[in-house]
């Protein structure tokens, strides 16, 4: 199982928190920040970034459903 991440370039404000969180997930490019890759192994740590993000602009997606940013 692979989980697909999103990032939404209208929200995102590039705090870097993501990168600071899961840099081999995530990198900043310019004025936003993008997944790496499209396809990755599950890992907490990017639950973490989606938790974290500001902007609310990560998305985690196992399958067809979101698994995060989590809600509480």
């Amino acid at each position: 199982m692979t989980w697909n991440v999103r990032v939404d370039p209208e929200l995102c404000q590039a705090s870097g928190m993501c990168a600071g969180v899961a840099p081999e997930v995530f990198a900043l490019d310019g004025e936003h920040a993008r997944a790496r890759t499209d396809g990755i192994e599950p890992d907490e740590r990017v639950l973490d970034a989606a938790d974290i993000c500001p902007a609310q602009a990560i998305t985690v997606h196992d399958g067809k459903s979101v698994i995060g940013p989590r809600r509480e």
